[in-house]
């Protein structure tokens, strides 16, 4: 009888062992990156219909930028705030109230008729993105059964998605029929209210937000070094948003500067582009779950360097051929780097993934500025001659630590 329970218990500890494996959850991951997709889709939606803005509002370039500031500010510098209280506390349906913002502001945006109206339209959006990206990120970090990287990368993809169909979005169905029509996107927002309520409940039953802590997960590094660490990630993404503004904003006007392009086949180079980005963002984070992350954020951001730094002497078939390799390899690198600051700062989930979205999004505006008014000192041509130079600061990996390796020593230990 003994020999039998014996024999049982061997026979059955193999699957208790494959049932206690977390599971990567694809329907989630699938749900909060198509929830992603709406969010950003309805930010670059806003971008796109400035020019629309500033005719009937007759707004002057510098109330144009308020826009963006306004947008920016409420987007990017809440997003540690919300990250930080969400840590505390987290905030299972923080995700429908925050695209419930957003719908609001584009109700409001739809019908107002001052530019003061406008503004709180577009706080009111910025403020649904600030509450969106720290919770989400944290979703998928839940959902990612222990392949964070693959999780990251699938959530930031949609996006990605969203962001390159807004303008399109925009330009089909807005600006042909007037302001007014912005409320047609109200169903989007919509939408993404009823995916997020049912994220949220998947959520609150989630261990996670009882705050479930293993015995490992706590801070192995001297505070000092986590801090050096976090510095050089900051400056690897300012480095890669910075050259990836100087793409987004200004490729277009380059190639027809130096090539003499028509307008389409330039945005044809652009969207080529932006597919790269698109596949470089879901490659990044599986490559940096197989064989780390410091390699991949090495490759991705050092590594791009000799391309960035060719592309302002190549000829236009090497220009396309080179920019499709930049984009691949630069968008490689943001699920690396937000996956390894979560690691490195363990049980900070939320303040890391605001911290870094809301730097993300940051300097992406600081970015289109600071270069349009390099563009119009200096000549389009130029601004690339220095941008590529800021793939360089990727040297500084060489001071990030292992910590892949470190958690390996705590959990054998």
């Amino acid at each position: 009888m003994d020999t039998s329970l014996n024999k049982g218990a061997v026979a059955g500890a193999a699957p208790a062992s494959a049932a206690a494996a977390p599971r990567t959850l694809y329907s989630v991951l699938g749900a909060i990156s198509f929830s992603h997709l709406l969010n950003d889709m309805i930010q670059s939606l806003v971008l796109a219909l400035y020019p629309m803005f500033k005719s009937s509002f007759s707004l002057s370039f510098a109330e144009v930028g308020l826009i963006t500031a306004t947008y920016q500010i409420t987007a990017s510098l809440l997003q540690p705030l919300v990250g930080v209280l969400a840590d505390k506390r987290p905030m299972p349906f923080s995700l429908p109230v925050g695209m419930g913002f957003t719908l609001g502001g584009l109700l409001l945006m739809s019908v107002a008729p001052t530019f003061g109206i406008l503004l709180c339209a577009s706080a009111l959006i910025g403020c649904g993105s600030s509450v969106f990206h720290p919770e989400s990120s944290r979703v998928a970090r839940m959902a990612s059964g222990g392949r964070h990287g693959l999780a990251q990368s699938l959530f930031q993809v949609g996006g990605n998605a969203g962001a390159a169909i807004g303008p399109l979005l925009a330009a089909a169905f807005i600006v042909p029929r007037g302001q007014h029509a912005i409320a047609w996107f109200s169903v989007a927002a919509f939408v993404g209210i009823v995916v997020l309520v049912q994220i949220g409940r998947w959520y609150r039953s989630h261990p996670a937000a009882k705050k479930v802590r293993k015995s490992v997960e706590r801070e192995a590094l001297p505070k000092r070094r986590v801090a050096i660490a976090i510095g050089v990630l900051l400056l690897l993404v300012f480095s890669k948003y910075f050259y990836l503004a100087s793409i987004n904003s200004y490729f277009t006007f380059y190639l027809i500067d130096r090539f003499h392009l028509p307008l389409q086949a330039a945005q044809v180079h652009l969207f080529l582009f932006l597919a790269a980005v698109a596949a470089g963002t879901i490659i990044g984070g599986p490559v940096g779950d197989r064989i780390g992350r410091k390699y991949v954020i090495w490759v991705s951001i050092l590594g791009v360097a000799p391309f960035t730094l060719l592309l302002p002497y190549a000829n236009l078939f090497w220009t396309g051929v080179l920019s499709v390799v930049i984009g691949l390899v630069l968008a490689s690198a943001f699920s690396a780097i937000l996956v390894y600051a979560q690691e490195l700062i363990p049980g900070k989930v939320g303040m890391v993934a605001g911290l870094f979205f809301g730097l993300a999004f940051g300097l992406g505006g600081i970015g289109a500025a600071a270069l349009g008014h390099l563009a119009d000192a200096t000549g389009i041509a130029h601004v690339y001659k220095i941008c590529s130079f800021l793939p360089l600061i990727g040297v500084l990996t060489v001071l990030l630590p292992d910590v892949e390796r470190n958690a390996r020593t705590a959990r054998n230990g």
